[in-house]
């Protein structure tokens, strides 16, 4: 085994592996700094053989109430991942109106979990598994059931990032008012395009991971979690849209593989408050009743029409949290998956909010993308 430290200011990575892999990573930092250097000031990067470490970063000034930290976490392939570090919260501390009640994200299996772990970055592919690692290619092209299985068999714990662990990211940002920029434009922020990340190559729109500035990130914090508006739309599992109703699983067991989310699947299950979606009137319209619809519809969310946001839809961020931003369902008869985040070449209509709901299970495309997180079961400690 050999190891390597990163170093990007302060903030430390220290990892483990073997040599080929470790070569592998040397060499993509080693790009991924000089490239960084000529499109971003002010951070430096140093690697040297160290010895292991699990914690790599403290956010130095954290938001009110969220504790989380930056560590390293090794798959079964023995292989790193850099997370993001969440303590449990509960909903009245992430959004008005919230009950005490703990985050679902914190749930699964039943059981009250004090932390999960986020990827900081979106996924590349490494030998067919999915890793947290700035400055790469973000893995597109593969259908949500092949994300999820790839999470999956990193061991036990992993798994494809959910819709409950997407609404905490995207309700703590609204919270502590950093709702995050990103590639919106072609490699560039569309409000600010001295805001910019490292294109995957030249001439593309698309960037690689982690490249952008803190802006990029759900807290804008270096530390924070990158990319999550614009960029690649990302999949989340344990959300579809189903003959017209949004269906879930319960609290955050999607992370669990034997939570059974094929299209026939016992996992799914509707809202504590069952809530259906209207697209017959030219809008995306939430309702309590069932509707007969014979069409897609999106818009801003800020058009969006809505007696009341439950709880339930708020612990998810589905909900105009960001009026600007796009929300598009496909309300007719069929199992529609959702996406969440945006992508390049949307401008203002990407955002953490963004909801997508159109995709049938099969669909792949360029611009689609995930992340994996991670809890240790109970049985573990």
């Amino acid at each position: 085994m050999a190891n390597l430290k990163i170093k990007i200011a302060d903030n430390e990575l220290v990892a483990d592996g073997d040599h080929k892999a470790l070569s592998e990573y040397k060499a993509s930092f080693l790009d991924f700094v000089a490239k960084r250097d000529a499109f971003l000031a002010g951070e430096r990067f140093e690697l040297t053989e160290v010895p292991r470490e699990e914690v790599i970063a403290e956010n130095p000034q954290p938001a009110p109430n969220v504790k989380d930290e930056v560590v390293v976490i090794y798959d079964n392939a023995g292989i790193p991942s850099i997370m993001r570090r969440f303590s449990l919260m509960r909903n009245n501390e992430l959004f008005e109106g919230g009950s005490t009640v703990e985050h679902p994200a914190f749930v699964i299996g039943g059981e009250v979990y004090d932390e999960i772990y986020i990827s900081v970055y979106p996924n590349c592919n490494i030998n067919g598994k999915p890793y947290s690692l700035p400055g790469m290619k973000p893995w597109t092209n593969v259908t949500i059931d092949d994300a999820a299985n790839a999470c999956f068999s990193k061991g036990d714990g992993w798994h494809l990032m959910t819709a409950p662990e997407w609404g905490l990211l995207a309700n703590i940002s609204l919270k502590n008012g950093t709702l995050p920029h990103g590639n919106t434009d072609c490699g560039h922020y569309h409000a600010d395009h001295s805001e910019k990340g490292i294109p995957i190559e030249s001439g593309s729109p698309y960037t690689l991971t982690g490249t952008g500035p803190a802006t990029w990130t759900h807290d804008h914090t270096v530390t924070g979690v990158h990319d999550l508006c614009g960029n690649v739309y990302e999949f989340v599992r344990g959300l579809r849209f189903k003959d017209g109703e949004i269906q879930i699983a319960t609290d955050n067991d999607a992370a669990l593989p034997e939570t059974d989310l094929s299209k026939n699947g016992s996992g799914w299950s509707s809202m504590a408050e069952p809530m259906f979606v209207d697209t017959s009137h030219g809008v995306v319209r939430f309702t309590k009743e069932k509707v007969e619809n014979d069409t897609y519809e999106g818009g801003r969310w800020k058009d969006v029409e809505c007696s009341e946001y439950t709880e339930g839809m708020k612990e998810l961020a589905i909900y105009p949290g960001e009026p600007e931003v796009f929300c598009g369902i496909d309300g007719t008869e069929g199992e529609w998956l959702a996406y969440r985040g945006g992508y390049w070449g949307i401008s203002s209509s990407n955002g953490v909010f963004y909801l997508g709901g159109n995709n049938p299970r099969a669909y792949t495309n360029t611009g689609i993308g995930f992340r994996s997180a991670y809890f240790k079961r109970k049985t573990d400690n």
